[in-house]
């Protein structure tokens, strides 16, 4: 079980990696020193991220170079990360399969650092006015359904902190009840098994 949720950070990070990876020139970035350590072309230390978040993301590309180093010295050909701090690895499906991989991702699986909010808002497409109402519906229905902390989204729809009690019982009353709003079906059957 704990193999599976490795790989699946690990291949939830590859998937970002390369979906981050066609946003935004290389023309543009900042030098990113090496895993190895190489900070002679680390410039000024901050990487500006579309939206601000600099400290975050140099905070995140920092500790993706201690990854990708403990992932090297378990024997992966990892490539440095970018200057979002994103690691492409190429083939995911491969990536499933590579057992050197797979424990090295294991052995290293305590570097794995979240993607900052900063990142995370800047890839994501630009909402229409519509899709914005239906974020806000969604927000003030969970908040008066039995999740007064359910974030408010932004002015252009994203998450603004995603700190709410999703356990409690007024959270999931509240997912029920809205679920329609996004369009998530009201009445799921129960699993079996």
């Amino acid at each position: 079980m704990r193999t599976n949720r490795v790989l699946m950070a690990v291949v939830t990070a590859s998937v970002m990696a390369i979906t981050l990876a066609g946003c935004g020139g290389e023309g543009d970035a900042p030098k990113v020193p090496t895993a190895g350590g190489d900070n002679a072309s680390a410039g000024s230390g901050k990487t500006a991220a579309p939206g601000g978040g600099g400290d975050d993301v140099a905070a995140y590309v920092s500790a993706q170079r201690e990854w990708v180093k403990c992932l090297r010295e378990n024997g992966v050909d990892a490539p440095d990360p970018d200057a979002k701090g994103q690691v492409d690895f190429g083939d995911n499906a491969a990536l499933k399969k590579d057992t050197k991989f797979l424990n090295a991702s294991e052995k290293c699986a305590s570097l794995v650092a979240a993607v900052p909010e900063s990142l995370e808002n800047a890839n994501q497409p630009k909402l229409t006015p519509q899709q914005i109402k239906v974020k806000r519906d969604y927000a003030d229905c969970m908040q008066k359904n039995g999740a007064p902390d359910f974030p408010d989204p932004g002015p252009d729809g994203t998450a603004q902190g995603s700190e709410w009690d999703q356990t409690s019982a007024g959270a999931k009353r509240a997912t029920r009840v809205c679920a329609p709003i996004i369009g998530d079906p009201v009445d799921q059957p129960e699993g079996k098994g």
